[in-house]
């Protein structure tokens, strides 16, 4: 299979994936979020990063700034690409994509990953712990950017990156502020649940609210570090992460991962 598109930029239709996991990012991120996580995991298990409108190689190209535009517009261009055995993983703004998407997946395609891995970000039914920032005038969104501790300071530092990073980041708060919930039946599939011990955005209770949106098993895992624990923490992170992959990918039976 051969098939190109700036979502997916890293995709090889040569490889020799027997799972794939498709990664979500928070706000402001893109593909770098995800920098160095393919060596991270066994050789096949392809780790694909999803590039959004408005950054990266894209940045050319309108931001979107509400979650179903971004969840209807991912849908169709990624699924000729889960002809595979496939999981998703998002970190605060892309966990509500990877759940929304693999809602949608089920109605409009049937299909379900094996694994749905969410960090970082309350349940979507509960509300959210921190006020709304994507409307306050500038100085006050750099500053509560700041307290969020997500936006390297040579950015803050550097008036010309600042000026290129905060539509971007706007835009995406505004995807996750406007996020209106609507209740749905269970998902069919485990779910892996991440959250940073001091991260201000989420408690205990609203992440492991997450285990009503299936009617699978789910894994809980609390970790040292703050909203950006991923990164602080990526070693335990990500070997519980791969953990969690390689045993659904057991139960499943299609795949065997050493």
């Amino acid at each position: 299979m051969k098939i190109e598109t700036p979502w997916i930029p890293q995709f090889n239709s040569n490889n020799a994936d027997e799972l794939r996991l498709f990664c979500f990012p928070y706000a402001g991120g893109g593909t770098l979020s995800f920098r160095g996580w393919r060596d991270r995991f066994p050789s096949n298990i392809g780790v694909y990063p999803i590039e959004l409108p408005g950054r990266g190689f894209r940045l050319q190209e309108p931001l979107l700034t509400n979650l179903s535009s971004i969840v209807e517009a991912i849908a169709p261009v990624i699924y000729p690409y889960l002809d595979k055995p496939f999981a998703f993983f998002g970190h605060s703004m892309g966990a509500l994509i990877a759940f929304e998407l693999t809602r949608l997946l089920r109605k409009n395609y049937r299909i379900k990953p094996l694994r749905l891995c969410v960090s970082g970000r309350c349940a979507p039914q509960t509300p959210p712990i921190v006020p709304p920032i994507h409307q306050l005038p500038e100085p006050e969104f750099i500053e509560a950017l700041r307290r969020l501790n997500g936006t390297p300071n040579e950015v803050f530092q550097n008036s010309e990156l600042l000026a290129l990073v905060l539509p971007i980041l706007r835009a995406d708060f505004s995807v996750v502020e406007t996020y209106s919930y609507r209740p749905e039946d269970p998902l069919s599939c485990p779910i892996s649940i991440f959250g940073g011990l001091n991260d201000p955005e989420t408690t205990i209770d609203f992440l492991e609210a997450w285990k009503i949106q299936t009617n699978h098993q789910t894994s809980f895992y609390m970790l040292s570090g703050d909203h950006f624990f991923i990164h602080s923490n990526f070693d335990e992170f990500s070997s519980y992460l791969c953990q969690d992959l390689k045993n659904s990918a057991r139960i499943d039976g299609c795949i065997s991962i050493s």
